[in-house]
Order: C-alpha cells, then sequence, then structure tokens
C-alpha cells in the first residue's frame, strides 16, 4: 500500500520524466527506466483495456480504479503535466540561448544512463549482443533523418502524436525528436505555452491510442525476452549519444513556415571548438552533473530496496 509521500515522490518522477521529454533527444522512457517505474508503467498502461470496462460495469469504479492503478497514473502523468507546462518556456529558452550547457546536461544524464541499463542485462549472449548492436544501430539512424517542414493540419498532429509517445516510452528514443523529424515540434511546444486547447487535444488523443497499443507490444517483449528487450534498449541509448552530443556546427538547415531554422544536416565537432561555446568548463561542469543524477537516482533506489 502507497503512503502519500510515496505518491509525492511518484509525481517527482513524473516531472524529471516530462523535463527530459520536452527535450529533443532525450527520452522520458529513460528516466522512468533508471527511476524504477518502468515495467509498472508498461503493465499499468496495458491493464487499460476491455476487462477494465467488465470490471467498472460488474464491480464499479473502485474496482475498476484499482484495476488499472489509477493512482500511479494519476501521480505520475501530475507531475508530467506539471513538468510539461512548467519546463516548455524553461527548455526552450535554454535551447535558444544557452543550448551547449543544455545539450551536455542531457549527454551526461544519457552517458550514465547507458551504464545503468546495461547493467540490468543479466547475461551478455549471442542474442543480446545483436540486440544491442541492433538497438544502436536503428537510433543512429533516426538521428540523422532529416526533419520536415513543419506541419500543423489537426489529423497530421493526431498522428504526430501516435508515433511520437511510442518513442517517448523507450529509453534512448526521444519523442520530441521523433516530433522534430515529423516536423510538429514548434506546433506541440506552441500549443503547450499559448495553451491551445484544441491542437493539445488531438495530441493528447493520439499519444492515448499509440500508448495503449505500443505499452503492450513492449509488455510481451519484457515478459517473454526481458534480456534481448534490454540489451536493445541500450544499443538506442548508445545510438543516440550522435543526437545530444552538444557541440555541433549546421551544415545544412531548412527554413519553415513560421521563420525558424531547422538543421537537416549538421557536423559533430571537438568541445571546446564550437565559435559560441566560451564557457567550456562550465559544460563539462553540467556533463558531469546530468552523469551525477544518474548515479544519485541509482544509490537512492538501492537504499529503498535494501529496506
Amino acid at each position: 500500500m502507497r503512503t502519500i509521500k510515496d505518491y509525492i515522490v511518484l509525481s517527482l518522477k513524473g516531472v524529471a520524466m516530462g523535463a527530459a521529454d520536452v527535450v529533443p533527444g532525450v527520452s522520458g522512457g529513460t528516466i522512468a527506466f533508471i527511476s524504477g517505474v518502468y515495467e509498472e508503467l508498461l503493465n499499468t498502461i496495458s491493464s487499460v483495456n476491455l476487462q477494465a470496462l467488465k470490471t467498472l460495469k460488474n464491480d464499479g469504479l473502485k474496482a475498476a480504479w484499482s484495476h488499472i492503478n489509477g493512482n500511479f497514473l494519476v501521480a505520475l502523468f501530475l507531475g508530467m503535466g506539471i513538468s510539461f507546462v512548467s519546463l516548455a518556456k524553461a527548455v526552450t529558452y535554454f535551447l535558444e540561448y544557452h543550448p551547449i550547457q543544455l545539450w551536455s546536461f542531457f549527454f551526461g544524464l544519457v552517458l550514465a544512463s547507458i551504464i545503468y541499463v546495461g547493467k540490468q542485462v543479466e547475461k551478455w549472449d549471442v542474442l543480446s549482443i545483436v540486440g544491442l548492436i541492433t538497438g544502436g544501430v536503428v537510433a543512429y539512424f533516426i538521428t540523422v533523418l532529416p526533419p520536415l517542414g513543419d506541419t500543423s493540419a489537426s489529423w497530421y498532429v493526431f498522428v504526430s502524436g501516435l508515433i511520437a509517445i511510442c518513442a517517448m516510452i523507450l529509453p534512448g528514443i526521444s519523442g520530441s525528436f521523433i516530433l522534430v523529424i515529423l516536423g510538429s515540434y514548434k506546433t506541440v511546444m506552441g500549443a503547450i505555452t499559448d495553451k491551445d486547447i484544441k491542437i493539445l487535444a488531438i495530441f493528447a488523443g493520439g499519444c492515448i491510442v499509440g500508448l495503449l497499443a505500443f505499452s503492450r507490444v513492449l509488455k510481451w517483449l519484457f515478459n517473454n525476452f526481458k534480456n534481448v528487450t534490454i540489451a536493445i534498449l541500450t544499443g538506442f541509448l548508445i545510438g543516440s549519444l550522435n543526437k545530444i552530443w552538444p557541440w555541433k556546427e549546421t551544415k545544412e538547415f531548412i527554413i519553415d513556415r513560421h521563420g525558424d531554422v531547422l538543421p537537416t544536416v549538421q557536423e559533430n565537432l571537438l568541445p571546446g571548438s564550437f565559435a559560441g561555446d566560451n564557457h567550456l568548463m562550465v559544460s563539462i561542469l553540467c556533463c558531469i552533473g546530468g552523469a551525477a543524477i544518474i548515479f544519485l537516482m541509482e544509490f537512492a533506489a538501492n537504499k529503498l530496496k535494501s529496506k
């Protein structure tokens, strides 16, 4: 039985997941995995099914709420919602004015996540190694795809939500980056900051459909091929490092209908070689800070398990 304190901690984990999902290149699924709620999240989402409706009809609201682990969902998604609304502007600001420091922080976070997630693989056999390589190649390929022009039609926003939510719950694959590739990132972020209920409702509809469908696939994989699945997720994290490397030079770009520049071809540079990077030490400290958060979360999780 969870206490009020437990649900507050869950909401804080949701805040961290939401903050990660706002940034193109970082996955909220990574935070869920590290914070120890990933498998419960998949199981809970998968429990929203026809059986839940039958339970509601036959046994009432309380039994149905318990069936879908409703308190867990509310606590986690409340934290994510708070994070989306409160951090969207802040992340947009840092992406525009302090991008290297922000990407450095998340690079450290994901780098440490690779170590953490990789340690969950119980046995590195041939299948696990193949899964690791496959996950890395797929994730890398996704990071080099050029973004489409801005598309804000209602049906496209719905489809974007359906696709992006699948990435958001996969450690290593960023839902926000998928939105960038699809050309919907600015539309969705703008709807959050402007409180455009119509766009947000359409996007949320796509997310719900995608989440209910894809969570079942992931649950099945965890139940039947857990070791290989975690190895693939580790590969996803490794492959995603290409996208979040802080020091980049834009070689080619397109300008969307809002007048914003969307880079299509970028080249990774050595630290400090970027003309606008006047605070190399700060960037390195941000990277160390991101890694430290993961190790602290792991330490705290182990402490809680030992009690």
